[in-house]
């Protein structure tokens, strides 16, 4: 196991405003990276747009390649977090630093979709997931009897479609952990993600939902003190990790969306036939970004105004089982 020693002129030595738990880095001797939030080609095929379902993949990266990949960037532990699967875990489990995550895919009780992060799981968990996952209130209570970590990813971004209040209402008592640094989301969106959480003592996750290899370990979260995976899971649990890395851009989408284009058109060749379609890639991401830019202050503001008193934020729901919420 790689461990990193950490200096005090480490680029960590601050604590992060993204919890509200102080942490003195000095005192601790050991740090550990994890990007938290990573796709392979076991993601399954892409969802927007849609006629593009049939062609073309979510990600084409290896999940060896993805390994080698945030090893070389640093990184001390590695996971995946596919999307409803746990596949890719099959061939990176030989690796001691490996541990097995996944990004469930769940209806929530309004009826919207909602991406969960759920960490550290074995197969016959994956299968008790998937069979809840149409049924956020029984997924949660699942996770909690496991008691296994888990997080609401990219909370402020139109990425799963529509959002209404009561879904708020379910990340703030359900949930112990928000992903507050997303490395395909504004930077405005994250900073947001990251208040809501301080304000209502969240565990903050930083992933960077690559889905090339161009963007994984670019994102990740640091957990100080932590000397192996259950330490540093641990650490998770505490409120002790902290985010670190990029967030999204205009720019770095556009690269990711080409790579992944050039990927099925290496995978398939007869879809060289949409190669003309790539001249509107750029527009298509701009406008992407304008609609997160407006998704995400819209239900900023939204949440600021239900949610005005301390009297007002609903009850944590959670507890030891799912991951203790910092007090």
């Amino acid at each position: 196991m790689h461990i990193m020693q950490l200096g005090i002129s480490a680029p960590f030595a601050k604590s992060s405003p993204v919890v509200n738990i102080p942490v003195t880095y000095r005192r601790y001797k050991y740090y550990m990276k994890c990007d938290v939030h990573v796709h392979s080609e076991y993601s399954g095929r892409c969802v927007s747009p849609a006629f593009l379902r049939r062609v073309c993949r979510e990600s084409y990266s290896a999940a060896e390649q993805v390994y080698a990949t945030l090893k070389t960037r640093g990184m001390d532990l590695v996971t995946l977090t596919d999307h409803d699967s746990i596949e890719g875990a099959e061939e990176l489990r030989r690796h001691e630093d490996f541990f097995a995550s996944e990004e469930v895919t769940c209806r929530m009780p309004s009826g919207t979709t909602v991406h969960i992060g759920v960490y550290d799981l074995t197969e016959s968990q994956h299968i008790g997931i998937q069979s809840r996952r149409n049924d956020l209130e029984s997924l949660i209570a699942h996770l909690k009897e496991q008691r296994l970590f888990f997080a609401v990813n990219h909370v402020f971004s139109s990425l799963t479609g529509r959002r209404v209040l009561e879904d708020f209402d379910w990340f703030i008592s359900g949930f112990p952990a928000f992903e507050t640094r997303n490395g395909h989301m504004l930077a405005s969106n994250n900073r947001g993600a990251a208040r809501l959480a301080r304000w209502t003592r969240k565990v903050g996750l930083g992933g960077s939902d690559g889905h090339t290899l161009a963007s994984i370990g670019t994102t990740y979260t640091v957990v100080p003190g932590a000397r192996n995976k259950q330490e540093f899971l641990a650490g998770l649990r505490s409120g002790r990790g902290r985010v670190r890395g990029q967030s999204g851009s205009y720019w770095k989408l556009m690269r990711d969306v080409f790579l992944i284009s050039l990927e099925m058109m290496h995978d398939k060749r007869w879809t060289m036939l949409l190669a003309p379609l790539a001249v509107m890639i750029p527009p298509v991401i701009l406008t992407n970004y304008c609609k997160e830019v407006f998704f995400g202050r819209y239900w900023m503001r939204s949440v600021t105004r239900a949610y005005g008193g301390a009297g007002q934020v609903p009850v944590w729901r959670g507890g030891a089982a799912s991951g203790e919420s910092p007090a």
